[in-house]
């Protein structure tokens, strides 16, 4: 059966079902969701049900989306003052350690293989970087609660190493086509990739929360239709000028998530229901794309290179890479075995196939084979691996994701009135410029003889009636300080 434009969206709505209710029961088995989404993918394709597609400039368009979401929610979904202490390790990681690894994995690969050292550094190159949607996938649903902000810096460290391994994979394919080509050029597209998608990154965060802020829409639904725009603006002009898309889409998505935005529920509540969605089809489709049978000729060298990756490459990188910073080794050890591979290697490996190079086949099916592997191995086994290096918090000791804190409904046990005075500096100014705790919310505004709704933009006028509900004491204090008033105007 061909994929065609009549049939698409009955065999895609039944492989999303059939993804859905399988992961549902995934973890009885210990399995990572996500390898049965790509499990699905693959029994659906030529050496199952026999659904053709071998598209692989149309896998990399959906991978290209696909990723572009799963950032920016994993971005708005990383909380600067988590990050921030474990900023420097989170970098180092995310730079010299996919260096590090591409490099000692694609020299073994040159010395067990018929590899030239070009083609083998592509291949180490393609599978250097951690997969985000793999490692935010599996924390999350595993609901890993880890000591020392471990989870802070492997978050981080996913987020942000694929431009790395993105630089390097586009580097050595250059050199695969061209061995003639200059180091120099190599070193000049590094710095512009990494330097402008971090100017721009932070630059469209920041026109991105003024235009969300700005921009009076009539409906609520279109903010989060507002963020999808901003977002794909952000990938495809950093990617125009010549800067790393994909570390643009990550920052951008890192300042708005510490921002206060309108109607942020809503968007946050969008992007992690896209972020799940897109995961499925871009595992699907990785599934749909390769043909198992293509895969027994390598699963030798595969099995080789996986464990080379595993249990040396990836160790040496993060022990290097660590060296400046004190940590205890268990630590150093799990961060290592949070290597995960995923879908993003199998999308950067579209690109051999695209350019048409000699071993661009046997590329593909070595990384899918060793992506498959990793989380196989790696993400069933790391409640145990964290449990057993004494890094495992209690889950009652977990701390909130901004995710967790901003949608969660908790008991309101204070509720107070006060009445805003002509001389309160926060008239004139809208609620999301108040700087409201997350633990209270301003249920209700009276003003004159009407009842209104508040809402970020809502702007604060002389004499309205606040009706102002909290979590407890402490978040009084906080409502306190916004409003900028003292207790005894408030009514409890």
């Amino acid at each position: 059966m061909s994929i065609s434009s009549e049939n698409i969206l009955l065999i895609g709505s039944v492989l999303l079902l059939i993804s859905i209710l399988v992961g549902k029961t995934s973890y009885k088995f210990g399995v990572p969701t996500l390898i049965f989404f790509l499990g699905v993918g693959m029994l659906a394709g030529s050496d199952g049900l026999g659904i053709q597609f071998d598209n692989s400039a149309a896998a990399q368009f959906v991978g290209i989306v696909s990723l572009n979401f799963i950032l920016f929610s994993g971005g708005l979904d990383t909380n600067w003052h988590s990050i921030k202490p474990v900023l420097a390790q989170g970098i180092t990681l995310s730079t010299l350690g996919v260096l590090i690894t591409a490099f000692s994995l694609g020299i073994f690969f040159w010395w067990i293989s018929d590899f030239t050292i070009y083609e083998s550094l592509l291949l180490g190159s393609i599978v250097s970087s951690t997969d985000a949607a793999a490692v935010f996938s599996v924390l999350r649903s595993k609901s890993l609660a880890l000591k020392y902000k471990l989870r802070s810096t492997l978050e981080l460290e996913s987020g942000s190493n694929d431009p790395m391994a993105y630089v390097l994979t586009i580097a050595f394919l250059g050199l695969v086509v061209n061995p003639e080509m200059s180091y120099g050029s190599l070193v000049l597209v590094f710095f512009r990739q990494m330097i402008l998608g971090g100017v721009l990154g932070l630059g469209f965060g920041w026109i991105s929360k003024y235009s969300i802020n700005k921009i009076n829409l009539d409906f609520e639904g279109l903010y989060p239709v507002l963020v999808i725009a901003l977002m794909f603006i952000t990938f495809s002009f950093t990617d125009f000028m010549g800067g790393n898309g994909f570390l643009a889409v990550y920052l951008c998505a890192v300042y708005l998530g510490n921002q206060e935005l309108i109607h942020k529920r809503t968007i946050l509540k969008l992007y992690d229901g896209i972020a799940w969605l897109m995961q499925i089809v871009l595992f699907l489709t990785l599934g749909l794309l390769v043909n198992p049978t293509d895969m027994i000729p390598y699963v030798g060298l595969g099995l080789a290179a996986s464990l080379f990756l595993i249990f040396l490459a990836r160790p040496i990188a993060v022990f290097i890479s660590l060296i400046p910073f004190k940590m205890k080794a268990r630590r150093r050890w799990y961060i290592s075995w949070v290597g995960l591979r995923g879908a993003v290697p199998i999308v950067f490996a579209t690109y051999p196939l695209i350019a048409g190079i000699d071993k661009a086949h046997a590329i593909f099916n070595l990384v899918f084979f060793i992506s498959v592997t990793s989380v196989v191995l790696q993400g069933t086994t790391l409640t145990k691996m964290a449990d057993w290096l004494r890094v495992l918090l209690p889950s009652s000791a977990k701390p909130k994701s901004v995710i967790d804190s901003f949608l969660n409904e908790t008991a309101k046990t204070k509720l107070i009135e006060v009445l805003v005075e002509p001389t309160n500096e926060i008239v004139g100014k809208k609620i999301l410029d108040l700087g409201f705790p997350k633990n209270a919310s301003i249920a209700m505004i009276k003003r004159r003889d009407q009842y209104l709704t508040a809402q970020g933009n809502t702007v604060i006028e002389q004499n309205d009636q606040l009706v102002v509900l909290a979590e407890d004491d402490d978040a009084l204090k906080d409502v306190y300080d916004a409003l900028k008033t003292n207790p005894d105007s408030f009514e409890e």
